[in-house]
């Protein structure tokens, strides 16, 4: 069979992305109700799969959503889907994105529709990982989000905002912050789409894992490197202030495992502890290659 240029998936039907259909009473298109995961693969790995579907599940049950497949059977449906995917330009990599929605229901109505299954919506993209030595700039962002930041939810209006304000700023991300949060004057939380960290006197900062903070996958792995390289770890709450007198300062997602940040505000950052920051990333990219690696 020959294969798909990319690949869209609805309740079992799959053709490429622009032919496949949902209908308008799906709750996501009303609600947002719904969550969500995605990962890098390459030759037809999907990096971190057991770690991103633990927490698919656990998004997923915290919204009271009933996913209609066993974690094994999800895992098997995604690997069958990427392997329909042409990657031949993309030295056999995609971005693989999948999520589920409480169901469909007419009319349209707040409270939870009764005897409706869950709908499940994969996509498959092939595209090359990031360039994770390159140097990114960034805002500042207040944090609007709701107080529910460590499911992986599709309700993410405040995200799109904080992004838009990031391009029209001429910065890559944004670090969002609270205003008072644990005792702390502008409180970092994470990127519009990233976790956020910093490195001080050779140890690695990064927010806890409470309900302001999704619990990244990319974060678990830096946190994994960063103790295999024997580097100190914090998982405690900081400033606006702290990390912009940090020695480096980072951005991580599931396909960014370790980004630089030069600028916050168009205020020169990090730059501090280069060789620290670069071995943290090759061990990253090593992790990467290693897992994915089928030869």
């Amino acid at each position: 069979m020959e294969k798909l240029k990319n690949l869209g998936y609805y309740n079992g039907t799959y053709d490429l992305i622009d032919n496949i259909t949902v209908p308008m009473s799906d709750r996501v298109c009303w609600f947002g109700d719904g969550v969500y995961d995605a990962t890098a693969t390459r030759n037809g790995v999907i990096y971190c799969l057991d770690d991103h579907i633990d927490r698919f599940f656990n998004s997923a049950a915290m919204v009271e959503i009933e996913i209609p497949y066993t974690k094994d059977e999800l895992k098997e449906l995604l690997i069958d889907l990427v392997s329909k995917v042409d990657t031949s330009e993309t030295n056999g990599e995609t971005f693989l994105y999948w999520q589920i929605t409480r169901g469909a229901n007419i009319p349209r109505n707040h409270i939870f529709p009764e005897n409706t299954k869950a709908n499940l919506w994969v996509t498959v993209t092939p595209r090359k990982l990031a360039d994770i030595y390159r140097r990114d700039k960034l805002i500042s962002y207040e944090d609007i989000r709701f107080y529910m930041c460590n499911i992986k939810t599709l309700c993410l209006l405040p995200n799109v905002l904080a992004s838009e304000a990031a391009k029209r700023a001429g910065a890559e991300e944004c670090v969002m912050y609270r205003k008072e949060a644990d005792g702390i004057k502008n409180r970092v939380t994470e990127g519009a789409h990233t976790n956020v960290h910093c490195i001080k006197d050779g140890v690695l900062y990064t927010a806890p894992l409470d309900n302001l903070v999704l619990p990244g996958i990319a974060r678990k792995n830096l946190i994994k490197v960063c103790n295999k390289l024997s580097i100190p770890v914090k998982e405690e709450a900081y400033s606006l202030e702290f990390l912009m007198n940090a020695d480096e300062v980072m951005l991580s997602s599931s396909s960014n495992f370790c980004i630089v940040a030069t600028h916050v505000d168009d205020i020169p950052v990090g730059g501090k502890a280069p060789e620290l920051l670069r071995k943290i990333q090759d061990a990253l990219v090593e992790d990467y290659l290693k897992a994915t690696d089928v030869n």
